[in-house]
């Protein structure tokens, strides 16, 4: 197979990652748009949500990070880019880091100094303080590892911040879910935001753990390959 094809095989395979992260901050990032658009004294495309007066400078840094985060961290996750486009790779790394704070930063000033969201309770309330400061923290956790030059801790924790920064988007489909079959009501909506994040959390795990999978099963098959020709040899000699 020639190297060409090779690369268009990788590429191909790349795109549909970032594709797919983009696509589940669509909901989100729709909101936020129409929302800031309302706050600049443009129309109501959205019912008005009466907790925000003016243009509250949280709420307009959590919407613009989240959406710097989601779309260009989405791009963090081609491995391409990593290997060919290093340079690019740091400045967007240290871009999503800055954003990924400020959206905690935000959601959790939100949090503390706003109205609650109306239908929402103590649950949601202290969910958002757990998420959004464990957002913070993966974040500052991944710059220390990637200074002492751990990349694979850093992609681990910048995954994981990655993944909560997401928690709006699967939230769109926990919750109606969630509403379809379990119903609605305070309690309920608040578990089917906290099942986002954790979906998320997951998810992230997993993708984590992926590659040590494939690095153990590729040592046992080396280790199998390895063994048969002593089995044969001593299947020759008896």
């Amino acid at each position: 197979m020639s190297t060409s094809s090779t690369g268009h095989r990788d590429r191909s395979r790349s795109w549909p990652v970032p594709a797919a992260l983009i696509a589940l901050s669509a909901i989100p990032l729709t909101a936020g748009t129409l929302r800031l658009i309302q706050l600049s004294g443009g129309p109501e495309l959205i019912p008005a949500d009466d907790r925000f007066t003016g243009f509250p400078a949280a709420l307009v840094l959590h919407i613009v990070g989240a959406a710097i985060l989601a779309l260009v961290g989405a791009f963090q996750f081609v491995p391409r880019f990593r290997r060919r486009q290093r340079a690019w790779h740091r400045r967007a790394g240290r871009v999503v880091a800055v954003a990924g704070l400020l959206v905690a930063g935000s959601a959790l000033w939100l949090t503390l100094f706003y109205a609650p969201q109306p239908g929402t309770g103590a649950l949601l309330y202290v969910l958002r303080l757990v998420f959004g400061s464990a957002t913070a923290a993966f974040l500052v956790l991944g710059f220390v590892a990637i200074r002492r030059r751990d990349i694979n801790a850093h992609r681990a924790w910048m995954t994981r911040a990655y993944a909560l920064g997401l928690g709006a988007g699967t939230q769109s489909f926990t919750e109606g879910f969630g509403a379809a079959l379990f119903g609605t009501g305070e309690i309920r909506g608040d578990l089917a935001k906290g099942a986002g994040w954790l979906v998320n959390l997951a998810v992230a795990e997993w993708v984590i753990r992926r590659p040590a999978r494939r690095r153990s099963r590729r040592r046992l098959a080396g280790h199998a390959r390895r063994s048969e020709p002593s089995v044969a040899s001593a299947g020759a000699g008896s």
